[in-house]
């Protein structure tokens, strides 16, 4: 793991430090954000947590997610970003954080575009959550089952449930000793992970039903439009799983799902099977994550999503 000695020197030099998520936030981003946050105030630092985009409904009874702000107040001695690999993905929290008199990346993503001064990464962590866990132990923080509750999200939702390759010994590892720690795996997994609500359910069905396929069946893709989201009564956040269960239809190789975010954007959500490198695709058009799980913007047009699904084809080639 690069820069862990001087990830713990910048922590316990700073007084005051703020840790922010990354734009649209999933499980691995705010469990991150929290366990880091609570563990820090163990250390008797004055922490600020910061989600541009707020907190998921499926989140929000996580220990200390009703003390996410969208902003920070005042400039601090340490900024820290999690799950993160630019500061774009940051959103518009970076314009606060770069005012910090450093600036602590933590993260996992294979594909990043550096922007701090300290960087903590271990691109073989299954969740930034791993990487959260041995900093805290290397600085002697306490993980409470609260942390623990926060930690084990992280896993659960970056794993898909311990689904996805990137799960690892170490992963059961660090579970084994959360659930020690007093996490109702049971109780959190079907929370944060299984549980879907009715708009949500709703919207699945209809990318699903819309799905496109390509190169036989090796690609299928769908759109969700404003539209959708407004006839479920759904927001952003109830198709994250989508692209997944596009995945798991046999055959598919590579899944992508385009939502409209405005009139002139499409946010891109990407994932593959195998070794195919869907972030090369991403990195194109600004965007970036892991070989199999990636995502972007592009424009809001047909044109752009044909010509989009053709540069995936290649791909395969």
């Amino acid at each position: 793991m690069q820069g862990l000695q001087r990830a713990k020197d910048a922590i316990r030099n700073a007084r005051t430090i703020a840790i922010s998520g990354h734009v649209n936030p999933d499980g691995d981003s705010i469990g991150s954000l929290l366990s880091l946050g609570l563990g820090l105030e163990r250390m008797g630092k004055a922490v600020s947590m910061v989600s541009t985009d707020g907190v998921p409904e499926r989140y929000r009874m996580l220990p200390g997610a009703g003390r996410i702000a969208k902003a920070i107040g005042a400039p601090v001695d340490l900024a820290i970003t999690v799950d993160c690999s630019s500061k774009e993905i940051v959103g518009k929290a970076f314009d606060s954080l770069r005012e910090a008199k450093e600036i602590l990346e933590i993260d996992h993503h294979d594909f990043r575009r550096p922007f701090g001064t300290v960087s903590l990464i271990d691109a073989r962590a299954a969740a930034v959550g791993e990487i959260i866990y041995k900093l805290l132990r290397q600085l002697r923080v306490r993980i409470t089952p609260q942390i623990a509750q926060n930690l084990m999200t992280s896993i659960i939702v970056e794993t898909s449930s311990f689904q996805l390759p990137n799960v690892t010994q170490f992963t059961f590892e660090v579970c084994t000793e959360l659930i020690s720690r007093g996490v109702d795996f049971h109780t959190l997994v079907d929370t944060v992970f299984w549980s879907k609500g009715k708009a949500s359910a709703v919207l699945s069905g209809v990318c699903l039903a819309r799905c496109r396929f390509k190169d036989g069946g090796r690609i299928a893709w769908s759109v969700v439009t404003k539209a959708d989201f407004r006839a479920a009564g759904g927001r952003d956040e109830d198709v994250d799983a989508v692209p997944d269960e596009i995945r798991t239809i046999r055959g598919v190789t590579i899944a992508v799902l385009f939502r409209e975010k405005s009139r002139d954007d499409l946010r891109v959500s990407l994932r593959s099977k195998g070794k195919i490198n869907v972030a090369s695709i991403a990195e194109q058009y600004g965007g970036g994550g892991h070989f199999d799980v990636a995502g972007c913007t592009i424009e809001n047009s047909p044109a752009s999503i044909r010509a989009f699904i053709q540069r995936v084809g290649k791909l395969l080639r």
